[in-house]
């Protein structure tokens, strides 16, 4: 297992989309209701690869390879206003799931809060769907769970779920 920052997309958009794909069919809240077009996840990618491309120091995409082909991946969004330079926000970690229980989002996570570092940020935030298996990962991984909003985002089911909030100081 290899776990990088990936900046050219490109040659490993079929994995990305794949990997989306295969998250959000497997009931992964990541802004995504199932089913998930192959246009409409390339497209997705298309704009993170064009962010990573015009605003360089404003998202890190981490992503880990068994091999030759990508089977995890989390985005790090580096807070821009001035008063907020010291905090960053992880978004939609993924792993395929034929690769889950391998420890790859405990890898993801910890090269996450290292470039976190590297860049500067020693809080970093997150959310989950309130009652995701995602969140135990976080309370192992010394994240705090600081509140839950109700209703916050729509279901695969057609309801709506509460997302649970977590944060972390690194230093």
């Amino acid at each position: 297992m290899k776990t990088k920052v990936l900046t050219d997309l490109t040659p490993h958009m079929a994995d990305l989309v794949s990997l989306l794909q295969d998250c959000v069919a497997s009931g992964a809240s990541i802004g995504f209701l199932p089913p998930v077009e192959y246009q409409t996840a390339q497209k997705y990618w298309q704009d993170v690869q064009m962010a990573l491309e015009t605003k360089p120091t404003s998202r890190l995409l981490i992503v880990t390879f068994e091999g030759e082909q990508l089977v995890g991946c989390v985005q790090l969004s580096l807070a821009s206003k001035s008063n907020a330079k010291h905090r960053a926000e992880i978004e939609k970690l993924m792993v395929h799931t034929r690769h889950r229980g391998k420890g790859i989002s405990k890898a993801l996570l910890s090269h996450l809060e290292e470039e976190a570092l590297v860049a500067g940020r020693r809080l970093l935030i997150l959310d989950t769907r309130v009652g995701d298996i995602a969140s135990e990962l976080y309370k192992r991984m010394n994240y705090t769970e600081a509140g839950y909003i109700p209703d916050f985002a729509l279901s695969a089911t057609g309801e709506f779920d509460g997302t649970t909030f977590f944060y972390k100081m690194l230093s």
